[in-house]
């Protein structure tokens, strides 16, 4: 099979105007045999990257503005970011109406859920109060915990795994489920952790840090089942 190009959403534009991307999202392409590039959120033609690329991985970062999907502010809520935003969801609108692969990572489960009209929860302890860390504030850093997978996703075939640990940050997380997905793993706060699409060929979200786990052969397994998709697109035209 053909190495498939994957386009990677990067963080904002910082005070220096410099876009930036942990090299983890790269790394964990490459290791599963993608050709990686990126994609900052300055682009004014999100549909002409769709002519490129033959994947998609939404990555992590700051939170989405709440206005965007009908929320309230909240004091937790930090590095909101208009150009983001504005690209990141119109790039996830135009790939649910697209064959084109893709995956959510953290903030990236929460655009592809917004672009699909989800609500989030604007601060995790609030709802799901604090049995499950999912973010250590203090200092602000990952932090590991379980999460059980539905054994008939595909999610869960493509793992090869029910139950396992993930590292998670983020203090956000969908709300309501959005419609044409399904919620295929969870915490055991009871915090969705993974949707799947239900009408799109290879379409998976995932709340926690795959990148993250390097070393181990079960988050890794997301990403490759992302590049055989891409792969078997760009070489045959189909799935």
């Amino acid at each position: 099979m053909q190495s498939p190009i994957i386009g990677i959403t990067t963080y904002s534009r910082s005070e220096a105007g410099e876009f930036t991307l942990p090299g983890a999202y790269v790394d964990a392409i490459q290791l599963a045999g993608g050709i990686p590039i990126l994609l900052p959120p300055n682009q004014p033609n999100p549909q002409r990257i769709l002519d490129i690329v033959d994947g998609i991985v939404f990555t992590g970062g700051g939170d989405i503005d709440p206005e965007r999907y009908g929320g309230s502010h909240h004091s937790t809520i930090y590095l909101v970011d208009a150009e983001r935003d504005d690209f990141e969801l119109a790039l996830a609108q135009l790939i649910l109406s697209t064959d084109i692969p893709a995956l959510g990572i953290c903030r990236g489960l929460q655009v592809l859920s917004v672009a699909s009209g989800a609500e989030l929860v604007p601060h995790v302890p609030e709802v799901y109060g604090e049995t499950i860390a999912h973010r250590l504030d203090h200092p602000r850093r990952p932090i590991p915990h379980p999460v059980q997978a539905q054994p008939e996703s595909r999610l869960a075939k493509m793992l090869e795994a029910i139950e396992f640990e993930v590292v998670s940050w983020h203090h956000q997380a969908v709300k309501t489920v959005p419609v044409g997905w399904s919620p295929v793993a969870y915490a055991a706060d009871g915090l969705i952790e993974a949707l799947e699409h239900q009408h799109h060929p290879w379409l998976v979200a995932v709340q926690w840090h795959p990148e993250l786990s390097p070393e181990s052969p079960v988050h890794q397994r997301l990403f490759q089942a992302l590049i055989t998709a891409a792969s078997q697109r760009k070489t045959i035209g189909s799935y």
